[in-house]
């Protein structure tokens, strides 16, 4: 938001109280648009994750990482929605004001929003990479993407004692709206559409063979 506002960016939690608090107190009315729109973003991912798990079922999948998909897509929104409770109560009138109050809970915000998001994140993506993409439900490009997503995903918990390792959140997060819109389109919709695409691979790798 600080992008479209020409506002400074909102302090990391490793900023003095002092900057913490009067961002806080200075720019408040923007900071509660912040969870406002976090909050609303949860909702509709739990819903795409669900519904993501329920067509990998429909299509006939049942292995444990279709539930793992569902686990790490449900943290990914509790933890997301989270995050946003405690912005929000941190930009209430007063509490900004106890400089040592503010940044434990500028702390615990970013926990849930950080590397609690990314970590759940990259469970999701490997769920649903290794599930769609060993049955040939999605391409195998798809698939390896977000297998590496996934992996950073997983390493971005070492910058809770690394804070070197704070480019990891960004670096699964970002990324991973690609992915999500490309699965989206790419999954298919009916277990005939899954066998045509399979069968397409098949016939690719087979015409591949013959050439050779």
């Amino acid at each position: 938001m600080s992008v479209f506002t020409g506002n400074p960016a909102f302090p990391s939690p490793q900023q003095p109280p002092n900057e913490i608090v009067s961002y806080l107190q200075t720019y408040t009315a923007w900071v509660l648009w912040c969870p406002f729109l976090q909050f609303g973003s949860a909702i509709p991912f739990a819903l795409f994750a669900v519904c993501t798990v329920s067509r990998l079922r429909f299509l006939g999948i049942r292995a444990a990482g279709v539930e793992i998909a569902l686990f790490g897509g449900l943290m990914v929104a509790f933890d997301s929605a989270a995050s946003g409770f405690v912005l929000w109560a941190l930009a209430q009138p007063g509490i900004a004001s106890d400089a040592v109050l503010t940044q434990a809970m500028n702390f615990l915000q970013f926990a849930f929003g950080g590397p609690g998001f990314a970590v759940p994140l990259g469970l999701f993506l490997a769920g649903v990479s290794i599930s769609a993409g060993l049955t040939r439900l999605i391409p195998r490009w798809l698939m390896w993407f977000g297998l590496i997503l996934a992996v950073i995903g997983e390493l971005s918990w070492f910058s809770m004692v690394v804070p070197a390792a704070l480019f990891l959140i960004p670096l699964t997060r970002f990324p991973a709206f690609v992915w999500l819109i490309a699965a989206g389109f790419l999954l298919p919709k009916s277990a005939s559409s899954s066998a045509r695409i399979a069968g397409s691979e098949v016939g690719l790798t087979t015409t591949r063979t013959d050439g050779n």
